[in-house]
């Protein structure tokens, strides 16, 4: 019971707290902060990386120290399944999204991985004009954000299952760090278009950071599933292998890239995945 408390309080940091600093960056939104925020989504996905490949994978293989080995078809199965079910609930966000915010022409950006696309900071006025309600979107951006974040939840039990004596320095604990920059700028997706569209900003960071609430539900699920069997532990990792594996190719990378086309971001890319690595190994 003592586990499930400190786990659901990092998690609530990561989920609640990371989104809701989104929402307060994007209250307080500087037009310079992309470059700020791709170089933070590349460090989160190198380390997230590190955490998959060095940590997640192996124990979803041997989940048991002296156990057998799970056969690695049902890992590379089971991490395939994981990376499909989160593409198809990011496919269900940018449906939404891009529903209430159509593009206004034909130069308009066509993806919401481009920082000003994604927090509605290009064409205000525009969309205004068009008579596209910037609070409904954000609405909905709160909703679909919300159920996003029940699997990146889970994700961060399933981890905690494998070394629930370790709750703070583990795996869990590293994919709840990484999971807690990832939800900053999906915080700034929120609470920008619900301020544009007349809310006011300690209210729109407040429904924000309650958006990321599922994140604990979910952790509590994974831990709790885990936790019955070995080879249930070994399901949960392979799925949360492939769940990272989508944030880190579907959204942080694609995200960082288009943020700021440097070279910086793929340096901080190897500076998080070695960093990850000797965490992982400590």
């Amino acid at each position: 019971m003592q586990n499930l408390a400190w786990i659901a309080l990092v998690t609530f940091i990561a989920g609640v707290l990371g989104t809701g600093v989104g929402g307060l960056v994007g209250a307080l939104l500087r037009k310079d902060s992309s470059k700020v925020v791709s170089l933070l989504l590349s460090f989160a996905a190198g380390v997230m990386l590190a955490v998959v490949c060095f940590d997640l994978m192996p124990s979803a293989l041997k989940p048991e120290e002296g156990g057998s080995e799970v056969p690695f078809y049902l890992v590379i199965i089971f991490v395939a399944l994981g990376y499909v079910l989160v593409q198809l609930i990011n496919q269900l966000i940018d449906k939404h999204s891009n529903k209430e915010v159509p593009h206004v022409d034909e130069n308009h950006p066509k993806t919401h991985d481009d920082l000003d696309e994604l927090i509605h900071a290009d064409h205000l006025t525009q969309h205004k004009e068009k008579g596209t309600s910037l609070f409904m979107a954000g609405l909905i951006m709160a909703i679909v954000i919300a159920l996003h974040n029940l699997p990146e939840g889970m994700v961060i039990g399933a981890s905690y299952a494998l070394t629930p004596e370790k709750i703070v320095g583990g795996g869990g604990f590293l994919i709840a760090v990484v999971i807690a920059l990832h939800n900053i700028p999906e915080g700034m997706a929120v609470a920008v278009p619900l301020i544009a569209g007349g809310m006011k900003k300690p209210k729109a960071v407040l429904l924000t950071a309650l958006s990321g609430l599922p994140t604990v539900i979910g952790a509590l699920i994974g831990f709790s599933l885990g936790m019955i069997n070995t080879f249930v532990l070994s399901i949960c990792l392979s799925l949360a292998s492939g769940a990272m594996l989508y944030v880190i190719f579907g959204e942080l990378l694609p995200e960082s890239i288009l943020m700021w086309k440097s070279k910086l971001p793929a340096l901080f890319l190897l500076i998080g995945l070695l960093a990850g690595f000797a965490l992982v190994r400590i």
